[in-house]
Order: C-alpha cells, then sequence, then structure tokens
C-alpha cells in the first residue's frame, strides 16, 4: 500500500487532500486511480488508512475508513552529528529515522567543511526534513523526527536541554561500553532513560575542546569498538545500539 504524509492540521477531517508535491507523486509517478486503498502518516502517531474517492490533474480526495495510533517511543532520542562531506548526511537522516530517532541535530563542528549563513542553514534544514519525510512513507515510520538547522555545539548547548543520557562516541578519552552508562543510570534512578542523546564527531573526531565542552555538558564518552568508522557507520551503530535498549 503506498503512503503519503500529510501534516495533523490536514488530518482533521474523514476527507483528507493530497496537494502538490505529493499528489505529483501520486498521480504521475505511481498512477494512483479512484477506488484505491492508500495509507496516509501524519508524523505525530496516527496512520489513516483511505480509499481514492477522487482524482484530478492536480489533486486527491482521500476517504478515511480506518485509523491507527502508534504511541511515541519510550525514549526520546536525539542524534547530534557532525556533517559530513557531500551527501552522506542525507543517508544518515534516512537511516536515523528507519531507527527510531526522534530528533536529529546537524553540527557545524571545527573539523566541518560546511559554512553556512542563516538563510542557507535554513534551506538545508528544509531539505533534510523532507528526506525525514520522505524516509518516513519508505519504513512506515508514525512518527517524523524533527531536523533542525545546522549548528554549533556551543549554540545547541546555551539552550541548556535536559537529556538524561547523552553518549559520546570518542576516540580520545577514557571510554566505557554504552551498556555500562545505561545500567549506571537504571540502578541510580531505577528506571532507563525516557531521553537519550548520540553525539557524533566528524572525520578525525572532534578536538580536545569540544569534546571537553560536550562532556562538561554531561556526555558520557562512550567506545564504539576497536576500530575507527565512519560518521555515517557510526551514527547507525549508536542509533542501533539505543533502539534496541531503550525502545520498549
Amino acid at each position: 500500500m503506498h503512503r503519503f504524509f500529510l501534516p495533523p492540521a490536514s488530518c482533521r477531517e474523514d476527507l483528507l487532500r493530497l496537494d502538490g508535491r505529493e499528489a505529483h507523486h501520486a498521480l504521475h509517478v505511481l498512477r494512483i486511480q479512484r477506488g484505491e486503498r492508500v495509507t496516509v502518516l501524519d508524523g505525530a502517531g496516527t496512520e489513516f488508512f483511505c480509499d481514492v474517492e477522487s482524482a484530478t490533474k492536480n489533486s486527491l480526495v482521500l476517504v478515511v475508513k480506518e485509523k491507527k495510533f502508534t504511541p511515541a517511543p519510550t525514549c526520546a532520542i536525539t542524534v547530534l552529528v557532525a556533517i559530513p562531506k557531500g551527501k552522506i548526511i542525507e543517508s544518515i537522516i534516512q537511516k536515523a529515522v528507519e531507527l527510531g530517532a526522534h530528533r536529529i541535530v546537524p553540527l557545524l563542528t571545527e573539523r566541518v567543511v560546511t559554512q553556512l549563513d542563516d538563510d542557507g542553514a535554513e534551506a538545508k534544514r528544509e531539505k533534510w526534513q523532507t528526506i525525514a519525510i520522505e524516509a518516513i512513507k519508505q519504513c512506515g515510520a508514525p512518527w517524523l523526527p524533527n531536523v533542525e538547522a545546522p549548528q554549533t555545539i556551543a549554540e545547541f548547548l546555551a539552550r541548556d536541554e535536559k537529556i538524561e543520557l547523552s553518549l559520546i562516541g570518542s576516540l580520545q578519552t577514557e571510554r566505557k561500553h554504552p551498556r555500562a552508562w545505561i545500567l549506571e543510570f537504571q540502578k541510580t534512578h531505577g528506571r532507563l532513560p525516557q531521553s537519550a542523546g548520540a553525539w557524533i564527531g566528524p572525520e578525525g573526531d572532534f578536538t580536545l575542546g569540544e569534546l571537553k565542552l560536550i562532556e562538561t555538558a554531561g556526555a558520557k564518552p562512550v567506545t564504539l569498538g576497536a576500530l575507527t568508522l565512519r560518521v555515517q557507520t557510526a551514527a547507525i551503530y549508536c542509533l542501533s545500539f539505543l533502539n534496541y535498549e531503550l525502545q520498549a
């Protein structure tokens, strides 16, 4: 069954309308016809199973036949990743969606080549959010992760957000296996964390100054194994582990 996306504000009635990009894909790529059954995701936990009532040149009207709500994951996972060269960040976003990330924060670190002004950062955010939307349509994830605009480590930490357990993959400091930090948190609090963060550095790792800044803010250094991993591999490693250990 083909999947489409509409934001929650567009899913309040029993008749849904696909316009613009979604309609173009449905009509001119998938060749969907009246009477077909499709799924609409709102990115906020609800799947709408619909029949196509009518199709014009530029839009489709869908009749909602059934709804299914999936509660949010038990742990909200944020991946904070240094922007790699080229389009690798797009692959990281796709995999983060598939592995249950709640939020993706692209980082401008000292060893990141990309430099953006405010307009450029917002344009990137919009493009990357679209990639996340395409990813939930592909894998069927009911919750859409938020992709933030690129920002520095200092800018993110200045927000003083409460993430219960933050882990940072590091090559340069004394490290533990990530499960050791989870067990320590569970022993202290009597439960698993409800929010977690995974900090992933660029090729060559975070600088010592950046590591100190992140760890001072509470992140726990972890080992990702004996080998030096590429950024995208490290991100998948961390997200896979956290998804397995923390999601009910």
